[in-house]
């Protein structure tokens, strides 16, 4: 009896401790398709003054083609979300590039401005698919370490924004039709995505096989309440949904101070410090960089102390060094704008986890509405932000978002997961 009741144990253990390895593998493939996908979103800005010359346009006709692809793509992420939480589409990563490569092509050939705002929503389209199911995809890959491989995915398309316009910079050299040539981007990330999609369909590890459209009344409510089983809790609905609220109001907090330095810091140094153009890019560079790396920590970090302080640390932290900021000279403004960009940038990967970890079940629907959220605060900010600078001042709009880190104060509301209770085997019982 003894010896049957070891080997059940020791086969209730087996997927446990095999879940337990990340497969770095697939990991890393869905991260380099992030990075090629955010290379081909970030081309389309260096494209509109070929545009905007081809096609006569004024900067408000320029403004509404990038409106066009961030509403189409922040619009569509949580519903290809919450439809592929209940109706798994393992190919549709692949299908979604298609529909970029058709965007791509209609971009080097589009003869009027309708056609470029319909390139424009063909590329959003394509990014509102992509990032919620891959976003998935990692999940499935973590072996419990969901933090780690949010943050990977997370550098490949922080790389990938800094390589577009760089890419651009050398091969369009002003001329549209040399567009269609970053569509082999897109090709080859598709078919590295169509092998994604068949390791999805192989394995069956995106949800639970009892969940989906045909599931049962007790199926839905005992994964209703079984979100939070790996940290020992159950939240009510009503705390569930206060805290996706408070996730929202510290994205909006990121991504506004996010916006006030990617858009208008060369601006910023070039107006206090009389900075060249090119001397005030280097700086910006810099701070690029020091967000490129900030992405990553958050994730393993909040993996094995928890995702609440993370966030702790990666909003509210932020706020004293934000506040110094418009006050120092050009030397500690250099340095404090790298301690921003590594401590801000560690939230994303924790705010976006600790949103999984609440709505198990939802994992599209979460990680596209948080996508979504990013891209469009992203935009709103920096329409926003460039709208107070031209009433007041850039140095206003400077000490205006140095208190916006201060909304950090929300998270004490938040729930305390802690680390996840993963890969720990139950102990054997005779």
């Amino acid at each position: 009896m003894a010896t049957e009741a070891n080997a059940s144990t020791l086969q209730e253990r087996a997927p446990v401790q095999a879940a337990a390895k990340a497969i770095f593998p697939v990991l890393l493939t869905i991260s380099f398709c992030h990075l090629l996908n955010d290379t081909v979103q970030s081309l389309i800005p260096a494209v509109y003054p070929l545009l905007r010359d081809a096609l006569r346009l004024n900067l408000g006709q320029v403004g509404l083609i990038a409106l066009t692809s961030q509403f189409t793509s922040s619009i569509l992420q949580p519903i290809v979300g919450h439809y592929t939480d209940r109706h798994p589409q393992p190919y549709s990563l692949a299908a979604g590039m298609g529909v970029t490569i058709l965007g791509l092509f209609s971009f080097s050939i589009a003869p009027t401005y309708g056609a470029v705002l319909g390139a424009a929503a063909l590329v959003g389209i394509g990014s509102a698919i992509f990032h919620p199911e891959s976003s998935r995809v990692a999940r499935l890959a973590s072996g419990g370490q969901h933090g780690m491989a949010q943050s990977l995915f997370q550098v490949g398309g922080n790389a990938g924004t800094s390589l577009g316009p760089l890419l651009a910079a050398f091969v369009l050299r002003n001329r549209q039709p040399r567009i269609a040539w970053f569509s082999l981007l897109a090709l080859l990330a598709m078919m590295l995505l169509a092998r994604i999609g068949l390791w999805v369909k192989t394995h069956h590890l995106d949800r639970p096989k009892s969940f989906g459209p045909k599931s049962t009344g007790v199926d839905a409510e005992r994964l209703a309440a079984a979100p939070h089983a790996a940290h020992g809790l159950q939240l009510s609905s009503k705390k569930v949904a206060l805290s996706l609220g408070i996730l929202g109001a510290l994205l909006f907090s990121k991504f506004f101070y996010l916006a006030s330095l990617i858009s208008y810091y060369t601006f910023y140094l070039m107006n206090r410090f009389h900075l060249s153009v090119q001397s005030a890019q280097l700086h910006l560079s810099l701070f690029l960089g020091a967000v490129a790396v900030g992405t990553y920590f958050g994730g393993p970090v909040g993996d094995k102390l928890g995702r609440k302080l993370v966030i702790w640390w990666s909003i509210l932290g932020v706020l004293p060094f934000t506040l110094i900021l418009p006050y120092a000279n050009l030397f500690w403004t250099r340095i404090l704008s790298v301690i921003i960009g590594l401590i801000l940038a560690s939230a994303f990967s924790a705010i976006l986890v600790y949103g999984q970890e609440l709505m198990p079940g939802r994992i599209g629907m979460v990680s596209g509405l948080f996508f979504g959220l990013a891209f469009g605060l992203g935009g709103i900010g920096s329409a926003a932000l460039g709208k107070l600078a031209d009433l007041t001042s850039i140095d206003f709009v400077y000490h205006v978002c140095a208190f916006l880190p201060a909304i950090g104060i929300l998270t004490a509301l938040l729930p305390d997961l802690g680390p996840a209770k993963v890969n720990q085997p139950r102990p054997a019982t005779a």
